[in-house]
Parts: C-alpha cells; structure tokens; sequence
C-alpha cells in the first residue's frame, strides 16, 4: 500500500438528511463550516438530500422528494430549447 496518500484528518462529522431529519454521525474528512449539537456534543455538519434513510432502494417505498424545485429548474432552464 502507498503511503502518504491518504487525508489524516478524520473526526467525528454529523450527517443529516434533510428529507426526514435522520442524523447519524460518522468519521469523514468533510469540510464545513456549520455545527450541530447531538446528545450534548457539537458536531461539524454535512447536510445531504437523500441517505440510506430516505431512498427507495434502502426503504422499499418509491416516491418522490423534490426539496429543492429541481423539477422547476430543470424546465425553465430547457424551456427556452422549445419550438
């Protein structure tokens, strides 16, 4: 295995999926510069927009999140191609 090429700067980092607020705090090199409070401790905090948690593959049941209007954005940003 080489060496020196992997990051040394692993801490504890809060993962939150903003689609059902499930929180669970793993070790990443993530950069952030927010923070969360989880059971006393304060966390540097990634958000995400799915997780296992959230998507269909882990859950079983298919719907659809649209948190953002990417659906939205997707057509104005198309609708301009239109004849």
């Amino acid at each position: 295995m080489r060496k020196d090429i992997h990051p040394e700067n692993y801490r504890l980092v809060a993962f939150k999926d903003m689609s059902n607020d499930e929180v669970f705090i793993t070790k990443s090199t993530a950069n952030t510069k927010e923070t969360l409070e989880v059971d006393g401790v304060e966390y540097p905090l990634v958000k995400l927009e799915i997780s296992r948690t959230s998507h269909p593959f882990y859950t079983g049941k298919s719907k659809l999140i649209d948190t953002a209007g990417r659906i939205d954005k997707f057509k104005n940003k198309y609708a301009k191609f239109k004849k």
